[in-house]
This record gives structure tokens, sequence and C-alpha cells, in this order.
């Protein structure tokens, strides 16, 4: 069993091709013995943004702060605020987005533990 608040979970730059102002966080992970799954908390800071793109692996999301957008494989920006939850199915095309200029947009990312 862990149990472990966010405020003690190192913050690391997200620094890849296509990604603005974005900051992640890993508090449950492969290292914690988990058997299928790991959870990331992103933190987009005003006008961040995650690249546009896709994996092959399905990613839930839960919006914990702020307000942004959930591009979708169209192109369309469709609203996320606090209390969403987001599904991204495998090979769909996305981006986030934080549409705000001066709050950040935090949210949780489930994934399979190895693409973590």
């Amino acid at each position: 069993m862990k149990i472990v608040n966010i405020k003690e979970i190192e913050s690391r730059v997200v620094d890849m091709a296509g990604t603005y102002k974005v900051k992640k966080q890993i508090p449950i992970s492969s290292a914690d013995g988990t058997p299928a799954y790991s959870m990331r908390v992103f933190t987009l800071e005003p006008n961040g943004y995650t690249p546009y793109h896709s994996h092959n692996y399905e990613q839930l999301n839960y919006v914990i702060e702020g307000y942004g957008v959930l591009v979708d494989k169209d192109g369309h920006e469709r609203p996320l605020k606090e209390g969403d939850f987001a599904l991204v199915m495998p090979n769909e095309y996305h981006q986030y987005k934080n549409i705000s200029d001066n709050t950040n947009f935090v949210f949780i990312c489930v994934v399979p533990k190895q693409y973590e």
C-alpha cells in the first residue's frame, strides 16, 4: 500500500517537441509495484499545451484544477474543467491546452505502467 500527497512528488518539466509550459509528476508508478497502471499528474501553466500526438494505449484523465481544452482527432477543441473525466482511446490523436492566461490546468493521467 502507498499513500502520498501530491505536494511530496517531484515535479519535472516535460522537455518534448511540441510541448510548452508543461510539468509532470508521477505519484504512482511501476517503481511502486503497480501491476498494470501508472498515475501521472500534468500541470499546464497558463497558455501551456502538450503535443498533438497519438499512442497505442488508452489514457484515462481527470481534471483536478483549472480549465482547458482537449483537441480531438478532427481538430475540434472540446472544453474541460475541474471535475471532468476524459477517455482517449488507443491511436486517437489528441492534445491538451490550457486556455487561461493566469491559472494552471492540472489533470490526472492514468496509463499502462510501461508508458509512464
